[in-house]
């Protein structure tokens, strides 16, 4: 059950990408369609992390009240909605109007998925569990990638955004049949639904289930604050400073500039034709597959913290590459750079990618984790939105290589921020974290 629980919360993360990599194929066509400048673009394109940032301020305090699973289930028909708008668009407005739909549904599903995963799943597979989120967002992505080749020649820009609609309606029917995650039943003091749940959970195993009960009891009915200001208390404040530092350095890395305009980046770097962009587009993709699957047999065995500082080094590097070789622009220097932003991806899929989303889950306090979830998203759309807004401007004024040394050094920050603050929360249980959190030992080595 929890592997079913798994994979259907994670079709939002395909649709997450989906509807962040589809762009990439379609905005050749839509400039056919619209007339767009450059800070147009960018605000079209940047239309869906600007809705997503309003979904996230949303979906903590929704999903405390309403459950993990009926939110799923709203982020699902908002997903549907959107990609029919979308596909439907008359002119340039209707089309932003429905990319924030869009967005919304992303805002909603990328904090309540990984959460929901990560409430339901058992230690020993929570890492790589909340990672399937991580490879279905690149699932999506590469998706989207292929659509867009298949459909660029014709220019059927509708069609690649009428496909979102598809593993939409399928997450809706899949969410139907997900049981409620315990820890929020169990919150809400409604202790013989949580106990049910665990048990279709665990597979009816009742000893196992007893003894996570006793966990779960012992964390909710004690005494903990549930206020906005709470996150910024002392006990609080370093799981507050992971989140939303990894957060921000995710998007700052560069990764969705990569993902939302990869066709517009590889003609920068020396690829002159349209479909051959394209098709290094979807190279790009298939890499992020790849290595992702590579992060979830990792994230349980290595752990976050080792993944992060791998992640952290090969994304400064290949940047620092990549930014060379392009103003270099001597023989073979396109090669070099598109070998360089291949290692990004690489880099990126196996630990910015996924740790994120598993330290968000799991870091905050049971009684302030839909706040500080919601916090951490908004903090990650928020940078994610004016890295998508100013992409295309930075890039039509600096150009590629200096856009693309500015994302190195900020990789090269995060590197030294994970030294310093990120814990290693590797095989313990939710409870334990929260008890290392408010004793203020979080940093101490997991046995």
């Amino acid at each position: 059950m929890i592997v079913l629980v798994a994979c259907v919360a994670a079709i939002a993360g395909f649709l997450f990408g989906f509807d962040e990599g589809v762009i990439a194929g379609a905005e050749e066509s839509l400039a056919k369609t619209f007339t767009m400048s450059p800070a147009l673009l960018g605000f079209m394109t940047a239309a869906v992390p600007l809705g997503a940032l309003v979904g996230a301020m949303a979906a903590g305090r929704l999903s405390d009240i309403l459950g993990r699973r009926r939110i799923l289930l709203v982020a699902a028909i908002a997903f549907t909605v959107g990609s029919l708008l979308t596909a439907a668009a008359a002119n340039v407005e209707l089309l932003i109007a429905a990319r924030i739909i869009l967005g919304l549904a992303i805002g909603v599903a990328g904090m309540v998925a990984p959460l929901y995963i990560s409430e339901t799943a058992d230690a020993e597979r929570r890492g790589a569990l909340v990672a399937t989120y991580q490879l279905a967002i690149t699932l999506g992505i590469v998706s989207a990638y292929g659509v867009g080749y298949a459909l660029a020649e014709g220019g059927h820009w509708r069609w690649m955004f009428a496909t979102g609609a598809v593993p939409a309606i399928i997450l809706f029917l899949g969410a139907l049949r997900l049981p409620e995650s315990p820890r929020w039943l169990a919150l809400k003091g409604d202790t013989d639904k949580a106990r049910a749940s665990l048990m279709r959970l665990r597979g009816n195993d009742a000893a196992a289930v007893e003894m996570e009960m006793t966990n779960m009891l012992d964390v909710s009915t004690g005494e903990h604050k549930s206020h906005w200001r709470d996150l910024f208390a002392r006990a609080v404040r370093p799981a507050l400073i992971v989140a939303l530092g990894l957060y921000l350095l995710q998007q700052l890395s560069g990764i969705n500039a990569v993902i939302y305009y990869a066709p517009i980046i590889f003609s920068a770097s020396g690829i002159d034709s349209t479909s051959g962009a394209l098709l290094a587009t979807v190279g790009v993709g298939a890499v992020n597959v790849l290595f992702t699957v590579v992060a979830m047999w990792l994230i349980d065995r290595l752990g976050r913290r080792s993944l992060l500082f791998i992640g952290f080094m090969g994304t400064t590097v290949s940047l620092a590459t990549l930014a060379i070789a392009v103003a270099w622009d001597g023989p073979g220097s396109h090669y070099i750079a598109i070998g360089a932003l291949l290692v990004y991806i690489a880099a990126f899929a196996v630990s910015l990618g996924p740790i994120p989303h598993i330290m968000m889950s799991e870091i905050f306090p049971l009684a302030l984790r839909g706040q500080g979830m919601a916090t951490a998203s908004v903090v990650n759309w928020g940078s994610n939105f004016l890295v998508v807004l100013t992409f295309p401007i930075a890039l039509n004024a600096l150009g590629i290589s200096w856009v693309m040394g500015f994302f190195g050094v900020i990789c090269a920050l995060g590197l030294l921020f994970s030294i310093r603050f990120v814990p290693e929360t590797k095989g313990l249980e939710l409870e334990e974290i929260e008890r290392r959190l408010e004793a203020g030992n979080l940093m101490r080595p997991t046995s």
